[in-house]
């Protein structure tokens, strides 16, 4: 009988070379167990999805019910459907007045497309739009022709900000630079775009793809940065480990969706009823607990426990740090022998000397001692 290693690299559409090949039975909590019955300490989360751990109870059972119910119906904005208008007023609740109208995708790089003067090293998606606004001429290259007259700031670089002018329709930007191993603004970064596209008259865009749901301490980046955009690009940990993704704006903005032109922006999937269950679920877990307000006190606690002399830097903040080692080789050998001790790291797409950290906001102060254990050992060895 062909092995299950050989049908995966074979007839599943690979995208690394070099794949962990992790074969999965279950996940629960803070692990994921193989099918040796060996446990995993989850570092990532999914890329930041699993909002809550996996398979949270409150989730499953949210879904189970909504299950009973019904599934697809309709494409999404035709039928009134609970989870989707309560998972958008509850959004509205805890959002800016000017954040008040969602409209829910299937993910990131759909609510980006839907959203559309980006950064140079940014990364939003890998559909055509998304595309053409990335940061990062490698990765997209292939794919040309790509949308025109998709220019590029430089992130942190005040300079730069001239480029933003009367003909510039909308600046997007991460409040934290995801794939370049989690840069964050300095100098007021955020405001001063925040303020030169008032003057231009040009629509700021946050993604928030991998911000959002309390990444950083806050529900939003948006609040900790104190910084409000036009429109907010939202999704990863907002399904808590389901796929969603959404773009939020004022009613007057998201209005235009309905008349210019009529249907001119659909989704069959997007919105789907047991997605916006999941989502609703996570973000009034998130209200109900004091989960965000130990987010700063476990990335002290990973700060402190992450000290040894091969670490060059941790960047980052709250859930959302990248340990710099300065070394493409250490990095990859890191990531591989802490896998086979029992703990998920992984890496960033646009920086290959550092290492991603990104695990479940249900992270405990036990578990983060633990997998910065074995860290600091295979750096020793």
């Amino acid at each position: 009988m062909q092995k299950v290693k050989d049908i995966f690299k074979k007839h599943q559409a690979q995208t690394f070379p070099y794949p962990s090949c992790l074969e999965i039975k279950s996940a629960k909590g803070n692990y994921i167990i193989d099918v040796e019955g060996k446990k995993y300490l989850d570092f990532i989360a999914g890329v930041s999805s699993c909002t809550l751990g996996h398979s949270h109870p409150d989730i499953i059972k949210s879904i189970i019910e909504q299950l009973k119910s019904y599934t697809h119906v309709m494409v999404y904005g035709e039928y009134i459907q609970a989870p989707q208008y309560k998972l958008a007023k509850l959004l509205a609740d805890n959002l800016p007045e000017k954040l008040n109208t969602s409209y829910f995708t299937n993910s990131g790089t759909d609510a980006i497309e839907g959203a559309m003067l980006s950064c140079k090293g940014s990364y939003h998606g890998s559909t055509q739009g998304s595309l053409s606004i990335m940061g990062n001429e490698e990765y997209k290259s292939n794919y040309r022709p790509l949308l025109p007259n998709c220019n590029k700031i430089i992130f942190n670089n005040n300079d730069s900000i001239q480029y933003i002018t009367k003909k510039t329709a909308a600046v997007i930007i991460e409040p934290i630079q995801g794939a370049t191993g989690f840069i964050t603004p300095k100098n007021d970064f955020l405001k001063k775009i925040r303020e030169k596209c008032n003057k231009t008259g040009t629509l700021l865009i946050f993604d928030e793809i991998q911000t959002c749901f309390g990444r950083l301490g806050k529900l939003f980046a948006l609040e900790y940065y104190n910084v409000i955009p036009d429109i907010l690009c939202i999704a990863k940990g907002m399904g808590g480990g389901m796929p969603i993704g959404a773009f939020i704006s004022s009613y007057k903005i998201m209005n235009l969706l309905t008349f210019n032109p009529q249907l001119g922006h659909i989704t069959t999937f997007g919105g789907h009823p047991i997605n916006c269950t999941a989502s609703y679920t996570t973000l009034k877990h998130l209200l109900s607990t004091n989960i965000l307000e130990e987010i700063e006190i476990k990335e002290q606690l990973f700060r402190k426990e992450l000290t040894h002399p091969k670490i060059k830097e941790i960047r980052g903040s709250g859930l959302m740090l990248a340990i710099e080692l300065d070394n493409k080789e250490l990095c990859r050998k890191v990531v591989e022998s802490c896998l086979n001790n029992g703990l998920i790291l992984f890496y960033f797409l646009f920086n290959k000397t550092a290492i991603r950290i990104s695990p479940p906001l249900t992270i405990s102060k036990e578990e983060i001692k633990k997998g910065c254990k074995i860290i600091n050992y295979t750096l020793d060895n």
